[in-house]
């Protein structure tokens, strides 16, 4: 089974569901007893993710979207209301890539038996190098644990981790993960957060 997280983590909220993939690998490790279950950080990979959407036999999915709802709102979308979902109302070009992954796995009939969306509603996006809201970190506790529980149910036995994995096993690149992210980014007064104000409307 494969989890994926998609988004950009450089877009604020976007990057919600990497960041839940990054989380459930900093925490879970997977016992071997259990269903093998594959880590990816789908970033904004579109058509690329198609080998691991084809090679999932279950696919849990992590993902920012707009629902209309509250900001921090968790949706579960399951199975063939997936791809017909997240084409319905996008924010951005990475869910108009990944609704293609799903339809072109669908097409050559190696789509995963079992799929489960976990989006968030977002509370910001228009916030260059911006990290996740608080109300979507906290959203993202409540994600994780729905995803371990969908997890579990499909036969995967998640164990606690005693120590994070190295930073070569990393499914995120160690400057953009979560701490360092944030540790990092300038000040409003160094770095423009909207856009180059040349080309903003006036």
């Amino acid at each position: 089974m494969v989890v994926l997280g998609i988004g950009n983590v450089l877009w604020a909220d976007e990057g919600f569901g990497v960041r839940c993939v990054e989380a459930l690998q900093q925490r879970w490790a997977f016992d071997e007893g259990g269903e093998e279950v594959q880590l990816v950080d789908g970033g904004t990979q579109g058509l690329y993710l198609i080998q691991h959407v084809q090679a999932a036999s279950k696919l849990l999915i992590f993902d920012a979207i707009d629902y209309g709802l509250p900001p921090g709102t968790l949706k579960l979308i399951e199975n063939d209301e997936v791809p017909r979902f997240m084409g319905a109302k996008k924010m951005s070009l990475h869910q108009t890539g990944f609704q293609e992954v799903l339809m072109l796995a669908q097409l050559t009939e190696q789509y995963p038996e079992q799929v489960l969306l976990i989006g968030c509603q977002p509370q910001e996006l228009e916030d260059y190098g911006g990290s996740l809201r608080p109300i979507v970190k906290t959203a993202l506790e409540d994600a994780l644990a729905l995803g371990l529980d969908r997890l579990r149910a499909w036969g995967a036995k998640p164990l606690p981790r005693d120590a994070a994995p190295a930073h070569d096993e990393a499914v995120t690149v160690p400057t953009l993960a979560l701490g360092a992210y944030e540790a990092g980014r300038p000040a409003a007064e160094q770095a423009c957060r909207v856009g180059d104000e040349r080309f903003l409307p006036r």
